[in-house]
């Protein structure tokens, strides 16, 4: 597995970096298959090539492509359209993997998962023989696109308005009913602050500089779907998992203290075979209409937490067209309804970046060295271990 190229313009995992493919270049890898990019990042390395459909790739699961060290993304629909300003395509390209776009419905007719494929160009080949034709988006192109979506983004965000009105009156429930959350759930809840985790932009760095403020104040953790794998991550688990499961490990569902299931108004709730499958029978269904995300939020002020943080909800236009959403009529209404007591650390890691200073840095090796001074002098088998010391270094360098 590998490239057959060695010439300028590749990346270290064997992409192009530019818009032009080297000539004679060849890509090689094993072949990952799925229509839902989420569920197959698991299955993802440097020896495979992710085959795809998934339009308008968002920032989120672009990362994710970063982070599992794919060669190669296949996808069978458009990864940018130019309807909004989505930074998938930029973010895959700048990292050096190769995209190769639009290849249509032949690459799942074609390919099946494990198969060993090649990239050439805009051609995809399995056994030598031509499975499908795309175009190579490279960086310099998807940089291109993404300032061209900018440009029109006010018509996004006019429909993106409308359907927000429209959909208020479906969702305006949300303001007045009474969610059927578990009993132990709520009084686990009440009284104390909660942290509602979500996978969404910057999730990480804003994770990392909550942990000061999760270790101390030991709030109740409720994790939406993949925000249970982020706080696995960061070395804490959820008190309670709750979404549609769809975006989860079963790692993340085994760690979790409780699970609720995310369920239609119906009470319909695919998720929850996933959650049996991973084992866990104790797991309970809450239908409601909107968004998890939006429904954790409620779900903490209905049972009177007295302040709710939340990391990683979607609050901008990119962020709501990157979930494929039409409109924010759920999210409108939630806060609307929770109000001052949610406070959302979205960026939070910028206002309060972790970097040590030289000065802190240099105070901290004085005060380890004035420590160690202390308790070597108070104690004469230290200084005694110490003179040995010396003494054994100093024959060692003949002084």
């Amino acid at each position: 597995m590998g490239r057959e190229n060695g010439r300028d313009g590749l990346s270290p995992n064997g992409g192009v970096t530019g818009d032009e493919v080297p000539e004679g270049f060849r890509l090689t890898g094993r072949a990952v298959v799925g229509r839902k990019t989420k569920d197959l990042i698991g299955r993802l390395s440097e020896e495979t090539v992710a085959i795809i459909h998934h339009e308008n790739l968002d920032r989120v699961t672009a990362e994710s492509l970063v982070d599992s060290g794919v060669r190669a993304v296949v996808n069978a629909a458009r990864s940018a359209t130019g309807v909004y300003p989505n930074q998938g395509p930029f973010i895959l390209t700048r990292a050096g993997i190769y995209i190769l776009d639009g290849v249509g419905e032949a690459a799942f007719e074609g390919i099946g998962e494990g198969d060993e494929v090649e990239l050439r160009g805009d051609e995809l080949f399995k056994g030598g023989k031509l499975v499908a034709r795309g175009q190579h988006l490279g960086e310099e192109a998807a940089e291109r696109r993404l300032r061209e979506s900018r440009a029109a983004v006010g018509d996004a965000l006019e429909s993106f308005a409308k359907n927000t009105v429209e959909f208020m009156h479906v969702e305006r429930d949300l303001l007045f009913s009474t969610l059927e959350v578990p009993p132990e759930v709520a009084k686990e809840i009440r009284g104390r602050q909660v942290l509602i985790v979500v996978r969404g932009y910057d999730y990480r760095q804003d994770l990392v500089a909550l942990r000061p403020y999760i270790r101390g104040e030991k709030p109740y953790v409720i994790a939406v779907d993949g925000g249970a794998d982020a706080l696995l991550e960061n070395n804490f688990k959820p008190d309670l998992l709750f979404g549609d499961m769809d975006s989860v490990s079963e790692r993340g569902i085994r760690a979790s203290r409780r699970v609720l299931v995310h369920a239609y108004p119906d009470g319909s709730a695919p998720g929850l075979e996933r959650v049996r499958k991973a084992g866990v029978e104790s797991a309970r269904t809450l239908p409601a209409p909107g968004l998890s995300e939006d429904i954790a939020i409620l779900i903490a002020e209905q049972c009177e937490a007295e302040l709710i943080v939340a990391v990683g909800t979607h609050v901008g236009l990119v962020e709501f067209l990157d979930k494929g959403r039409k409109g924010a009529s759920s999210t409108f209404l939630t806060r609307l309804k929770v109000g001052p007591r949610l406070v959302d650390a979205k960026g939070v890691s910028k206002l309060y970046p972790t970097r040590v200073s030289p000065v802190m840095l240099l105070a901290l090796v004085l005060a380890a060295l004035i420590v160690t001074t202390a308790i070597v002098y108070s104690s004469q088998q230290m200084r005694d271990i110490f003179n040995l010391l010396a003494i054994k270094l100093r024959l060692l360098l003949g002084i």
